[in-house]
């Protein structure tokens, strides 16, 4: 691809030039339209960081002057690199913004039929399929993979990761829901139509319960933590087996996966069209 060529090439550059910044506008344009993104599923299903367009998104920042960002009033201020200002939307994109605070940074992907209701942020390179709602303060971290009909809940959280370049940012598929206050970070995979209960948080170190299938499931060199297809996860805590911890009784966090949707699921999660 002739655009991946010239920003490897930008990327091993010090200083730029008006057809370098050129270059970097039509990536950045290419990353608004969805025809480019930071990380992709092949046909095994297996996610992958597309490296180059991570570096196109560092190049941003190198590019990049600080100005100011601010609105009309002179008590609200906003300074930030100049190359990353709110994405340019319209009706025309057929995302519904809510009033009252929300902002998606430009070089961000967001699908015609996305609700985001305020106050949430959607940070540079991340992907946001159509039909999905982010709730308020939900934050969509920098390179962040969502899939579609995805609800984030009110203050969920997930990480987003630019560098290393070759790192998998964290990736929510298809029909997952994410609840309140849940964190997910570190490049952790959330496999289509899970479901993941208020609180909840997955990292790359935290291993998952499976009382289903008795079995934990665990991120392993570089491959990371991986919820299944359709597991329903809640909080829960495990018993420290030896030393201070066992003489006083003290349990640490472990989430747990309770079982797998079922039609019962399915009723409780449904994301209803007159919210829409």
């Amino acid at each position: 691809m002739e655009l991946k060529n010239r920003i490897e090439t930008l990327f091993r550059k010090a200083e730029f030039s008006a057809e370098d910044r050129d270059t970097f506008e039509e990536f950045k344009s290419a990353l608004r339209r969805g025809e480019i993104r930071s990380a992709e599923k092949d046909v095994d299903a297996n996610w992958h960081a597309n490296t180059w367009v991570k570096q196109g998104i560092l190049l941003g920042f190198r590019m990049g002057g600080m100005v100011e960002m601010s609105g009309p009033t002179e008590t609200f201020k906003f300074f930030d690199k100049e190359t990353y200002p709110t994405r340019p939307t319209s009706l025309d994109d057929k995302v519904r913004i809510v009033p009252g605070g929300s902002t998606i940074r430009d070089g961000s992907f967001v699908a015609a039929g996305v609700v985001l209701m305020p106050p949430c942020y959607v940070n540079v390179g991340a992907y946001v399929d159509e039909g999905t709602m982010i709730d308020s303060h939900a934050l969509v971290g920098s390179c962040a993979q969502i899939g579609k009909r995805v609800h984030l809940s009110a203050a969920a959280q997930i990480g987003g990761v630019l560098e290393p370049v070759n790192a998998n940012p964290v990736v929510i598929e298809d029909d997952v829901l994410v609840g309140g206050n849940t964190g997910v970070y570190e490049g952790t995979i959330v496999r289509e139509r899970a479901v993941l209960a208020s609180g909840v948080i997955l990292t790359r170190a935290t291993p998952l319960f499976d009382l289903p299938n008795s079995r934990i499931i665990k991120s392993d060199g570089d491959k990371p933590l991986e919820v299944p297809a359709g597991a329903v996860v809640v909080q829960g805590s495990r018993a420290i087996a030896s030393g201070f911890g066992k003489e006083n009784n003290l349990s640490i966090y472990a989430p747990i996966i309770v079982k797998y949707r079922d039609e019962k699921t399915d009723a409780s999660t449904k994301l209803e069209d007159y919210l829409r």
